[in-house]
């Protein structure tokens, strides 16, 4: 398990041996701070955040500062989270709840939040906790966004200044080539309203205009199947991590998920999965994600990093045994 004092102590071992030898600072190894990330999903719907989360919870690479719920009845996914995490062993990773919406979508794995096991009798507000953590940390958040911006739109209404020292958002949202269904083998299926971009038009909007770092993993590149052969694999580990995405799976209650949200923690860590190119996106007010290059006399900006297309297989050897490890 990692440990950040043990990276602290030997982050701060070596830096007073290269200033008190600085012939010999070369000697010592640099280590790499985690990544702070704060996540901000709708889970409890479709089965895909809770994989992502998962993912976030075995990587090593990142320093979760809390997980925001989003969309819907977050105080119910809030609950949902305070069983997860204490399940696979984090339970001091704070939840704070969104602002809730009416429900447009059924929240399937209601009955895993209801149980009362581990649930906190309340939990803090989303969006004072996300700008309280970038306040403390300027520069140095990354926000992982794998729901509707309901929070961050609020965010940047109530102080966008401070959410311009986020070091980066990423997230899983838009269609820009390619729509819902296609998954590069057959003819093309057009560009569609995406669900995280669609219930909240105004607040995606704001967003691709706030002049944040913005990486974005649209359905071009996150349509993959966790089939029956990798189903059996994970589900078939029996740590508490993978019981509790076993649960989690059945209750959601179809076959084949698809694995939208897991890509912008598999991009964080190693962005080789998920290539990127710069773009200048629009978004209008159906909620189509338009490339917008402008005039050649005048060409707009880039306003995101998006990536197009992924490896599936490349995506999977990196996923399933992180999920795996006890």
């Amino acid at each position: 398990m990692f440990r950040f004092p043990a990276v602290s102590t030997w982050f701060l071992l070596t830096a007073t041996l290269a200033s008190a030898f600085p012939s010999c600072a070369q000697s010592y190894p640099t280590v790499a701070l985690p990544e702070k990330v704060i996540i901000d999903t709708d889970i409890g719907d479709d089965i895909d955040d809770a994989f992502a989360v998962a993912l976030a919870l075995r990587s090593p690479e990142l320093q979760i500062l809390g997980i925001t719920t989003t969309f819907g009845d977050t105080e119910t996914r809030a609950k949902l989270l305070d069983r997860f995490l204490a399940e696979a062993g984090r339970p001091e990773i704070p939840v704070a709840a969104g602002i809730p919406t009416p429900p447009k979508s059924t929240l399937t794995q209601r009955r895993y939040a209801e149980s009362g096991r581990f649930t906190k009798p309340s939990h803090p507000d989303a969006v004072a906790f996300l700008l309280n953590q970038i306040r403390r940390n300027p520069g140095q958040v990354t926000l992982i966004a794998i729901g509707p911006l309901m929070n961050v739109g609020a965010a940047i209404d109530k102080d966008p200044a401070t959410l311009r020292k986020l070091k980066r958002v990423i997230l899983m949202g838009g269609s820009i080539h390619r729509g819902y269904g296609d998954l590069g083998f057959g003819p093309p299926t057009p560009p569609q309203p995406e669900w995280n971009i669609l219930n909240d038009i105004p607040s995606a909007q704001k967003l691709f205009a706030s002049g944040v770092p913005l990486f974005v993993m649209p359905l071009d590149a996150t349509q993959l199947k966790l089939d029956e052969v990798k189903r059996v694999f994970l589900f078939s580990q029996g740590t508490p991590l993978t019981d509790a995405l076993t649960l989690l799976y059945h209750q959601w209650g179809q076959q084949t998920p698809t694995l939208f949200d897991p890509m912008t923690i598999a991009f964080l860590i190693n962005p080789a999965l998920c290539p990127i190119q710069p773009m200048h996106i629009r978004i209008d007010d159906k909620g189509f994600t338009r490339p917008d290059p402008g005039p050649p006399s005048a060409p707009n900006p880039p306003n995101a990093q998006v990536c197009l297309d992924s490896n599936p297989d490349a995506f999977f050897r990196f996923l399933l045994p992180r999920l795996a490890t006890p």
